[in-house]
């Protein structure tokens, strides 16, 4: 079986976020189509380790320093040469400047290529500096992966790269077809939340970093009569709570982090997914996969990304403009007063999830890529 070393600044179990989950996809099943994964990851543990999870090893080196969300660590250098001396391809996660680094100090020699899960947005001033280092990398690998033609289009990096781009939509599928010993939330768990949260309510799911405008989802929340649920933490909590505290916003229940089980009865339960991200940082969202998944309506913002390929306005969801918090009201009080539209597209959004996005085919994809490379590799082709 062929070995693929994934790298990545951060990993589950340690983070959860859409990079970890696709990279957690990948490392569960590839190894259905003769692929045996590794994981290789910063963690703020004091020390070095291995975990096992979810069938794969995680490979945790200790971060030494973080400077513009970019965390750097002297000891991975020596981790990435030995994993990548073991493995038949590379598997890069961009962005992490530190990693480009990491790539050029090694050479490994293997047939690599990069997910490009976003453009670097928010820091400009610092991306200038970068530019040349990140020119040299994607032109450095073999093949460059879009997870979405949207963000393909509108990416002026990957545009430049020409034929090197492949689109490889990201997939995610339920965890009991992952896993079949694992079972969905039982009676007594969805009525536990049902009790907690009502018959029907709105639902946000991820981590609270600033381009998730989650700001616009708290002031689009002022005088609704419905429950609005978060489940996530984030750099951007505090002033999020303080927020709803100042706008007196009792129809908001800030969950933080709960167990997966407790996740999968809230998307059961739930009337829709509402999914404010407003920058282009958010290059896809998973969670809109998530939502798609459990067959509910979604509302999402128009950024050019790959969130409106997931969205369809009008056919499975609603899409508003970024960061208009009277639109995005507008959508919830639109789906919550017409619960058989809303149950119409969410049926469809169900059906695009299987035709389009489970993590079998995103998986499936990747390991014709892999193949490609390294037949290429055995060819004596550069």
């Amino acid at each position: 079986m062929a070995r693929v070393l994934h790298f990545y600044k951060t990993a589950l179990p340690d983070t959860v976020g859409g990079t970890e989950q696709v990279i957690n996809q990948l490392a569960q099943t590839s190894s259905r189509h003769g692929f045996d994964a590794t994981v290789l990851a910063l963690t703020r543990r004091a020390a070095a380790d291995i975990v096992r999870y979810e069938g794969y090893d995680v490979h945790r080196v200790p971060l030494d320093v973080e400077l513009a969300s970019t965390g750097f660590s002297l000891a991975v250098v020596r981790h990435f040469r030995e994993l990548a001396d073991a493995a038949d391809l590379v598997h890069y996660h961009f962005p992490w400047p530190f990693m480009d680094m990491v790539h050029f100090l090694v050479r490994t020699g293997k047939p690599s290529l990069v997910t490009y899960h976003s453009d670097i947005v928010r820091q400009r001033a610092l991306l200038h500096l970068y530019r040349p280092l990140q020119t040299r990398f994607l032109a450095s690998v073999d093949r460059v992966v879009a997870t979405s033609p949207n963000y393909l289009a509108t990416s002026k990096v990957l545009r430049k790269l020409g034929d090197k781009v492949a689109v490889v939509p990201i997939g995610i599928d339920r965890p009991d077809t992952l896993r079949p010993d694992t079972a969905g939330p039982d009676a007594a768990c969805l009525a536990s939340w049902r009790q907690r949260l009502g018959e029907r309510f709105f639902l946000f799911c991820g981590v609270f970093r600033y381009y998730k405008g989650l700001h616009i989802l708290l002031d689009a929340a002022v005088g609704a009569d419905y429950p609005i649920v978060l489940i996530g933490a984030g750099p951007i909590e505090a002033a999020l709570r303080a927020q709803a505290a100042r706008l007196g916003l009792g129809n908001v229940h800030f969950l933080g982090h709960l167990p997966e089980m407790d996740k999968l009865a809230l998307l059961t339960l739930c009337h829709g997914v509402v999914f404010p991200s407003h920058l282009r940082a958010e290059a896809f969202g998973v969670s809109l996969l998530e939502g798609a998944m459990y067959g509910k309506p979604m509302i999402s913002s128009e950024i050019g990304t790959g969130t409106t390929f997931v969205n369809i306005h009008g056919e499975t969801g609603l899409v508003v403009p970024p960061g208009d918090p009277t639109a995005l009201r507008a959508a919830m009080d639109w789906l919550w007063n017409d619960p058989a539209l809303a149950g119409a597209m969410g049926g469809r959004a169900a059906a695009r999830h299987q035709a389009l996005f489970t993590g079998e085919r995103m998986t499936a994809a990747y390991a014709g890529l892999y193949r490609e490379l390294l037949d290429r590799k055995a060819g004596g082709q550069s």
